[in-house]
């Protein structure tokens, strides 16, 4: 399992269904369905967080506030800075585990040894996006949500990359897809992290295990004949890593050659020292 390195992010505790997080200087506890275990809660600062996010039995829920906390406040990975703040629907801006990927991508990127072009679809506040601009390359930034979109953009003036070669984009991700093969855009990387479920255009309900095989095909003829990366994110239980790295092996290997990995990604925590499974990637690879 791959784990990112944090310096302003820290996983203290998991217990009963809930994650102590430490994001810079504001502690938060936020819920996790997949912590089945009923830990002592040892660490004082379950007693001591600045919010806790309280889900409804209703549905959705809401932050209880034990303490003062910025609307807004930055943490920072390696030359890259994020602004965070409590959303609804326990979210804060950023997933921490996804650093291993950002890592990935910046060390393709400067080993290619030319310009890439990057596409990143469902590309919510633009961690990724970042990585790949401060590596060098030159990105495509779609996401549906012209909050994020937004909130990509100030992320990358906190990072001081606003200057750096990128598109902005709200827009349908399989839309804007389709434009691009339209076009005969191509382009050397693609990161994909779609929902596990979300909305079509006209408001019909997809499930990415149902959809996930024909949103990489409609990628395919928009990858470069030199590609030099593929990368695939899921959040879904349904689908495991090692599904998805053969569907990578089936869709791009033969058009690409390369090599396919996948693996969980997961966040140490401090107190146990084990380590919590928060999604799964598969990565497609040039020869190279």
């Amino acid at each position: 399992m791959r784990e990112a390195q944090w310096e302003d992010y820290e996983l203290i505790d998991c217990s009963d269904g809930e994650r102590l997080e430490r994001w810079g200087d504001i502690v938060l506890i936020r819920p996790d369905p997949q912590i089945i275990w009923h830990t002592e809660r040892k660490n004082p600062l379950w007693r001591k967080a600045h919010a806790r996010y309280k889900r409804s039995s209703s549905g959705g829920g809401a932050w209880e506030y034990n303490q003062k906390v910025p609307q807004q406040w930055t943490i920072n990975y390696k030359n890259l800075t994020f602004g965070i703040k409590p959303m609804g629907f326990k979210h804060t801006g950023i997933f921490p585990e996804q650093a291993v990927n950002w890592d990935l991508v910046s060390e393709k990127i400067r080993s290619a040894g030319r310009p890439l072009k990057v596409l990143n679809m469902f590309a919510y506040t633009g961690a990724a996006t970042l990585a790949c601009l401060e590596a060098g390359a030159s990105v495509c930034h779609v996401d549906a949500s012209k909050g994020m979109v937004q909130w990509a953009k100030e992320n990358a003036a906190l990072s001081s990359l606003s200057d750096k070669p990128v598109r902005w984009l709200v827009d349908d991700c399989v839309k804007f897809v389709q434009r691009e093969h339209r076009r005969g855009n191509k382009y050397d990387g693609i990161i994909m992290d779609p929902p596990s479920y979300g909305r079509g255009p006209g408001g019909e309900v997809w499930k990415l295990e149902e959809q996930l095989y024909s949103l990489v095909e409609l990628c395919l003829p928009i990858l470069s004949d030199d590609a030099e990366f593929f990368i695939l994110n899921s959040y879904t239980t349904g689908l495991p890593p090692s599904v998805m790295e053969y569907l990578l092996n089936v869709m791009i290997k033969p058009k690409l050659g390369g090599r396919v990995t996948s693996s969980e990604i997961g966040l140490r925590v401090t107190q146990s020292g084990l380590t919590l499974p928060c999604g799964s990637t598969a990565v497609w690879q040039s020869g190279k």
